[in-house]
């Protein structure tokens, strides 16, 4: 069972691959779904085609993702699109990378380096 996998082994995840998870947690999605999300969130610069296709094939790897029908898809399925789901071993990943950069956000405000409401 993935529970005995030890989670901190796959920190810190790639900034990609935080994108295509927080995607995920909220529903099935599409490369291009994801893409759009992580446009949506302003966080920075969304990724390219090819660096989402690495991350999604990478997370598949380790066993974070998974293909899915994308039936329950938020947006109207499309056959001829890849669809992609989170695991539950990807959503506790994605829940303690969440944790490890909150920490680090709290580091940062307590040494001086952001104000609160820069966080």
């Amino acid at each position: 069972m993935d529970r005995e996998r030890p989670i901190d082994r796959l920190l810190p995840l790639r900034p990609v691959e935080f994108e295509i998870l927080l995607s995920l947690a909220a529903g099935e999605r599409h490369g291009y779904g994801i893409i759009l999300d992580a446009e949506a969130r302003g966080l920075g610069p969304a990724p390219d085609v090819g660096t989402l296709y690495r991350g999604l094939r990478r997370l598949q790897d380790q066993g974070l993702i998974r293909p899915s029908s994308g039936i329950g898809s938020s947006d109207s399925h499309d056959d001829r699109r890849n669809y992609y789901e989170i695991t539950a071993l990807g959503r506790r990943v994605a829940q303690a990378e969440a944790r490890r950069l909150y920490a680090l956000a709290r580091a940062a405000r307590a040494s001086g380096l952001l104000r609160a409401s820069e966080s």
